[in-house]
Order: C-alpha cells, then structure tokens, then sequence
C-alpha cells in the first residue's frame, strides 16, 4: 500500500510538470541538516540555575545588590553553599535590610559562601574544612549521613550548574570575623 501511494505521488509530480534531478548531480545550494545527536544545552551558570530553582530569590537578589552576578557567571568553576530564601528570612529584618544597603559587606557574606573550584557532594564529605573566596575557613562535619558546613545543615547536595555545583543550606554563614551588630548602627 505504502509502495502504491509513493508511486502515485511521484506519478503525480510528473504530470504537473516536476522533473527529477539524477541522483549522480551535485546540489550546490546550502542544506540545512537538523543534528538530532546535538548536546542539550547545559543547565545554565550558577547564577542562572539559582534564579530558575525558585527557592533562592533573596540569593540571587543579594548577588545582583552586591555586583556578583558577572562574576558568579564567569569560567569557574566554583562551589556554593547556597541559603534558601528561608534561611534569609531568618536573620533579623534591620540586618538583611542592613546587607542589601551596604554592597560592600554583603560581597563579604556572599563571597563566604563560595568556594573556588568544584567540590562535589562525595568530595565535600571527606574534607574537614572549605577555604572561601572570602578568606576564611569554613567547618565541614559529616556524620550520621547528614552534613554541616559551620552551622548550617546542607539540605541538598550537587545542585550542577555549567560553571559549577550548588549545595543548599539552611543558614546564611557569617564569617567569625565579620560584626553584624556594625550593619545596624
């Protein structure tokens, strides 16, 4: 049936006056060939994958009031113990107020919660400590299958980004060093 239906449509393109080319001659024209083995396109930068999870509003806005956004799209790659917007909420309203006025200090907290390169969730578990692009230490604990970074719990691990990993927290990490009571006077 299938064969009858081709012979009737090239019948068909015949009588109006279709001819066929032979097979042997070349076709200059450009050709377009959809590539159905393409790659998808990776999951998008760190900032990228923060603003489409929905759970990091506060984060990302941060990073944009603190002008890390290029810097966060760059190369990499990078590790970033990233608060839920839950984990903001929880500090007192004058001090996140506080944060998102000063770019400056905000870069410092932000810059606490990066790591340079990429350290995945198997790797972060067998280390005691993550040097921050800020400069300080951050503790590692694992134990009983849950992990901490300082005082946070890491909620989810291996969050993958094109430039690096997310791992979720539940607090924003405030360096030993760094004054919260300054921000509110």
């Amino acid at each position: 049936m299938k064969k009858q239906i081709a012979t009737l449509g090239i019948l068909g393109l015949l009588a109006c006056g279709a001819q066929a080319e032979p097979l042997t001659q070349q076709n200059t024209s450009p050709v377009l060939v959809a590539d159905h083995h393409m790659e998808a396109a990776g999951p998008g930068t760190i900032v990228n994958v923060a603003a489409n999870a929905g759970s990091f509003d506060t984060l990302v806005a941060a990073i944009q009031a603190a002008n890390l956004q290029e810097a966060l799209k760059g190369d990499g790659p990078f590790t970033v113990l990233a608060p839920t917007d839950e984990a903001f909420a929880a500090l007192p309203k004058a001090t996140l107020d506080a944060l998102l006025a000063n770019p400056d200090k905000l870069a410092i907290i932000l810059k606490y919660h990066v790591i340079s390169g990429k350290a995945t969730a198997s790797q972060v578990v067998t280390m005691t400590s993550l040097d921050s692009l800020q400069g300080s230490t951050i503790e590692v604990k694992a134990q009983d299958g849950k992990v901490m970074v300082n005082d946070a719990k890491v909620l989810k691990t291996d969050v993958m980004a094109d430039n690096g990993v997310i791992h979720v927290i539940d607090k924003v990490l405030i360096p030993a060093d760094f004054d919260l009571a300054t921000l509110e006077n």
